[in-house]
């Protein structure tokens, strides 16, 4: 085994891939003393031998080795990639562990693995702790948005070396305790999704002043730079306005962003949020949309192929420039809020059925720093939910209420004019239809229910009357019953 020094160290981390290290690097400079371990000992030692020359850092070739360096009781942090790599490492330590120690999953792993493994782990003694890591490289190594969940107890011996690792915002560290069992990994993923959603919907916004506005790639990085300004000040509004006319060094004149191929990867926890969603019985079509986006450029092949036989691409207006960017800048805040009402309703849904506790304005406080959905704006949903913790949607919240006011026609008019050039919006108007439906006071499910009733006699309620109806459909008039059950 190879030591900086013979003290034992105070936090274990495992998996040295660059998120890995960085978060290694992060903790040691913070004045903790740490050990590391991979399955192979080759990057351990390059690390050891690198980046950690000189540094407060343990690496061990075997797990029991790594383990003993380790401070009793111990603390150790996975950074491995999410599903059978977690069970494989936790099958390897656990043999080595006692009562009293805590493993922490940093990575993205479904929320569904981590109430099982809390679980398997219960027996033991041995406390499993589910935390979201939001920020990327950068902020693994200089601060991350924390987001861990698990047992109170298990968090108050995290939190002094979570509190000094996590970004720090003006209302404090970015870490808090998200709530009980596989909380963290759960608001992580919602996260994710939003930071989906918000992805596609700066795309919607780009494609439009592209190819509908036929702005250039430098008119619009000004654009996006004029926005990150305003009330769309964020980390993605930022690094769009530097990519978008960002040369080519293999192209004279040209824009790297021009050869990039349109296929959009994803790790999948934006289609678990939209499938939990779904069992939650939570609409959130801002964030499925982007989902769908994402799948939808992966048929790069078959979108050649219809693109050849219409033979049609978009249409570009350029009448009414500015006026249409100003309302492309307000469809794009209507719909951002729209997003993060979607999963900030998730969130509530999911703390009431799971029993997390989840409290949504430490989420919004924490999400100001480190994370990739950084922004302002999250300062107006933390003040919206600390005033009414029960706030059923942020759409209720006063502010926004009126912000989505006074730019709902600039977004009818962004959607129209992405209909009539041909160009897909299926964020923005997946937003639209969201705060659209959830306005009305009455919806045309009322026909979907008599519909259901007609083919397959599961009844009906009345707006006049309490009970259950089933009608004869063939017969007028003929209604039967007031207590049926309903299906």
């Amino acid at each position: 085994m190879t030591t900086a020094r013979d003290t034992a160290a105070a936090v274990g981390l495992v998996g040295l891939a660059v998120m890995g290290e960085n978060l290694a690097l992060n903790v040691e400079s913070r004045g903790f003393p740490i050990a590391v371990f991979n399955r192979t000992y080759d990057r351990t030692k390059a690390f050891l031998e690198g980046r950690a020359r000189g540094k407060r850092v343990v690496g061990a070739r075997r797990i029991g080795d790594f383990v003993g360096a380790l401070a009793r009781p111990r603390r150790i942090v996975l950074m491995v990639k999410a599903g059978a790599a977690v069970d494989a490492v936790l099958g390897d330590l656990v043999p080595h562990l006692d009562g009293g120690d805590i493993v922490v999953d940093g990575g993205n792993s479904s929320f569904r693995d981590t109430d099982r493994r809390i679980a398997s782990l219960a027996s033991t003694g041995i406390a499993f702790v589910g935390m979201g890591v939001s920020g990327g490289e950068e902020g693994a190594l200089r601060g991350p948005s924390l987001m861990p969940g698990g047992r109170k107890a298990d968090y108050n011996r995290l939190a002094p070396i979570l509190t000094r690792i996590a970004a720090v915002a003006d209302t404090g560290p970015c870490v808090t305790h998200c709530g009980r069992g596989s909380a963290g990994h759960f608001v992580k993923m919602v996260h994710n999704g939003i930071e989906y959603g918000d992805m596609q919907l700066i795309a919607e916004a780009y494609d439009l002043l592209r190819h509908g506005l036929g702005l250039t790639p430098r008119a619009i990085a000004d654009v996006f730079a004029e926005w990150n300004e305003g009330e769309l000040e964020s980390f993605l509004i930022e690094i769009t306005a530097r990519i978008v006319a960002f040369p080519d060094d293999r192209r004279p004149r040209g824009v790297l962003l021009d050869q990039i191929r349109d296929v959009a990867g994803q790790k999948g926890t934006g289609r678990w949020t939209s499938q939990v969603a779904l069992d939650l019985a939570v609409p959130i079509p801002t964030i499925t949309a982007a989902v769908d986006g994402r799948d939808l450029s992966g048929m790069a092949a078959l979108r050649a192929r219809v693109a050849d036989a219409y033979r049609a691409g978009p249409r570009p207006d350029r009448r009414g420039t500015a006026r249409a960017v100003a309302e492309t800048r307000a469809a794009l805040y209507a719909s951002k809020i729209c997003a993060y009402a979607q999963g900030f309703h998730l969130l509530a849904a999911a703390s009431e059925a799971f029993d997390y506790g989840i409290d949504r304005a430490e989420i919004a406080r924490i999400w100001k720093a480190g994370c990739i959905i950084r922004a302002g704006f999250l300062d107006r949903v933390n003040a919206a939910l600390t005033a009414d913790p029960e706030l059923p949607s942020l759409l209720l919240a006063r502010d926004l209420a009126r912000d989505v006011r006074a730019r709902a026609d600039g977004w009818r008019a962004t959607v129209r004019r992405g209909v009539a050039a041909g160009i897909a919006l299926p964020a923005m108007a997946a937003s639209l239809a969201y705060f659209d439906g959830i306005r009305r006071a009455r919806l045309p499910a009322n026909l979907l229910q008599a519909q259901r009733d007609y083919f397959g006699a599961h009844t009906y309620a009345r707006r006049d009357r309490p009970g259950s109806f089933h009608t004869d459909w063939s017969s007028p008039g003929r209604t039967h019953g007031s207590h049926r059950p309903r299906r």
